[in-house]
């Protein structure tokens, strides 16, 4: 499958690289292990956002299939899964995953490393590395259209808003769940000084179970040799009824104000003599079209966002909406260039 997908991103048309570098592609013409911390920062700018690919093989200006030279495809073959993870898990305080593939098209060797979107974002820096000290303690590297930089704050702050919004996800269908059970099944145990594990977190537990617990208090012992025990806190009390709060979202056009010409407005407003195909390219090029942080897909019926959901395809004639993180982010994006 991997393969597949670097043979698509190495497809020609009309004699040209069909593929251009934007946010989830970075094209190498050689693989050096010296450049490692180098990597490892396109590493983490993906894995802050969507995941991307770094193809090694191609040469820049102008874009050409050139392939790995003999120095660098050894090189490439010679990467130590075991030991990348391991650098990885040193330098980085969330699970950066990965995979390598090589392909040769033409006679020519080509190498990629495809990097998976972080569970757990934002992936920090914990170390300085590399020359002139490519990775920095603390910072935090994100993908923006063909480049790798420090995190902007409507990123950071889209990061942190998306873990909040998990964590509050993670309640309500736990809360669900307790509520299809019936709450009249379970109990909930206050679990502090029990497991240290779980220090200070309630912990539900289903009737069926409770009734092979004994509980004993403080002070007390317990006289059944290897019977199961918890050490109680306080009583135990039946969970006999349970409010399920579920958020609703706001009106859509509340929440992403903006179409495509008031962005355009908008952004010729914040930086003067900006052309309108260069805010065009860069919400191509960044992928905000369809990405809930920044856009939303404005569908005309029930069907066409019925066939998107189950598709992921959207006709080119729905018209996208935008929010004020779209404004930010471009303006950001357009005054660095």
């Amino acid at each position: 499958m991997i393969d597949e997908e670097l043979l698509e991103l190495l497809r020609i048309k009309n004699g040209k690289l069909f593929h251009r570098e934007g946010r989830s592609l970075e094209f190498k013409e050689q693989f050096n292990l010296a450049g490692l911390a180098d990597y490892f920062r396109d590493f983490a700018a993906f894995a802050n956002n969507r995941g991307g690919f770094l193809v090694f093989g191609v040469k820049d200006a102008p874009r050409e299939l050139s392939g790995l030279s003999e120095k660098s495809a050894a090189a490439f073959d010679s990467v130590d899964p075991e030991k990348i993870t391991g650098f990885l898990g040193k330098l980085f305080s969330s699970e950066i995953r990965w995979d390598a593939v090589s392909i040769k098209i033409d006679g020519k060797k080509f190498g990629a490393f495809k990097i998976y979107e972080a569970k757990t974002k934002p992936v920090i820096s914990l170390a300085d590395e590399g020359k002139n000290q490519t990775l920095k303690n603390g910072d935090i590297y994100y993908r923006y259209g063909g480049r790798t930089q420090r995190i902007l704050s409507a990123e950071l702050q889209a990061i942190i808003g998306d873990r909040i919004n998990a964590n509050n996800k993670a309640w309500i269908e736990r809360v669900e769940q307790i509520g299809t059970t019936g709450p009249q099944n379970a109990l909930v145990v206050n679990t502090t000084d029990v497991m240290s594990k779980n220090m200070g977190k309630p912990l539900v537990i289903d009737t069926d179970l409770a009734k092979k617990l004994q509980f004993i208090r403080e002070g007390d012992f317990d006289e059944k040799e290897g019977a199961a025990t918890l050490k109680l806190i306080g009583d135990v009390v039946p969970v006999n009824a349970i409010e399920i709060e579920k958020e609703v979202e706001r009106d859509i056009f509340e929440k992403y104000p903006y179409s495509a010409l008031d962005v355009w407005k908008r952004i010729q407003k914040l930086i003067p003599g900006v052309k309108q195909t260069n805010v065009w390219k860069a919400i191509n090029e960044n992928g905000l079209k369809g990405d809930e942080r920044y856009s939303k897909y404005n569908f005309r019926n029930r069907q066409q966002e019925e066939k998107y959901n189950a598709t992921g395809l959207v006709s080119n004639a729905t018209p996208v909406i935008y929010n004020e993180n779209a404004i930010v982010f471009l303006e950001n994006i357009l005054k660095a260039l």
